[in-house]
């Protein structure tokens, strides 16, 4: 059994994705029609829908596709984390169609200009009301922006951040610090949890190898350890690099074969409750 914790779908006559350059091989559908084959085909058996943009409507469409399929176990979706009455529609997300499947919440951190902007007191709110809905939080962040994860999670210890895609290491340039000290920092709070996910495409995408990828890996395992390292595929946009099994194949060659368990299907069960 494996769990696939990380993934994306978006159908472009519903809405643009306007973080996709034009003319990108992946700038077109992409539907759980399109993963479920490579998915089973690659023994994974469940799976989490994680947000794309920041649009009110996606969440519920998220929701309603996952009541719909059988693969999608979990949603990490989004909503304004500023709005005062964050807490009422994380209630009222719940109680829609699907809403059992709301598992998390993300926030584009990545694109915001303020390196502390989970620091904000609007934005410290609306984790508290996450945490009080007994949510996790995903955390799709640069480097330079890690230091003000922990101490957002240092904060708010009732609540789980995620990192997403090892906090998006240069691994293309091999470099490793400031990266690897500003993990490690973040991973010292027991209320941390890291995907094994986004690698290929952060690597050059036409001539990676698991051996780029190793040195990164090793700083997450060593720092998280298998009981808080979950493995994502990040399908579709890890196509731009990668096929899905060989994302699979390359996160199993980075992981001892008695840690997989946990990496690949008992830390995203427990983690997002699925």
């Amino acid at each position: 059994m494996t769990v696939d914790a990380h993934h994306h779908v978006w159908d472009l006559s519903v809405r643009d994705q306007d973080w996709i350059a034009e003319g990108s091989p992946i700038r077109r559908d992409f539907t759980v029609a399109d993963l479920a084959p490579e998915a089973r085909a690659a023994g994974v058996d469940r799976t989490v829908l994680v947000q794309t943009i920041t649009v009110p409507e996606e969440t519920p469409e998220f929701l309603a596709l996952a009541a719909r399929h059988d693969l999608i176990a979990g949603v990490v979706g989004w909503t304004d984390l500023t709005r005062p009455d964050v807490a009422d529609e994380l209630a009222r997300l719940r109680e829609l169609p699907g809403g059992q499947y709301l598992k998390g919440i993300r926030h584009q951190v990545q694109g915001e200009p303020e390196p502390e902007w989970l620091l904000r007191p609007d934005v410290r709110r609306g984790l508290a009301a996450v945490a009080d809905a007994g949510l996790v939080h995903d955390l799709v962040v640069l480097p330079h922006q890690l230091p003000a994860c922990a101490r957002a999670a240092a904060d708010h210890a009732g609540l789980i951040f995620v990192l997403d895609h090892l906090g998006k290491p240069p691994i293309a340039s091999g470099e490793r610090e400031p990266w690897a000290t500003a993990v490690r920092t973040l991973a010292a709070l027991p209320n941390t949890v890291c995907k094994l996910s986004g690698m290929v495409t952060e690597a050059d995408p036409g001539s990676w190898t698991v051996d780029d990828l190793r040195p990164y890996a090793e700083v997450v395992l060593d720092a998280f350890g298998p009981d808080r390292l979950m493995f994502g595929s990040d399908w579709p946009v890890c196509t731009l690099a990668a096929t899905y099994g060989e994302v699979l194949d390359a996160a199993r060659q980075l992981t001892d074969p008695g840690d997989r368990t946990r990496i690949f299907e008992t830390t995203a069960a427990r983690v997002y409750d699925l």
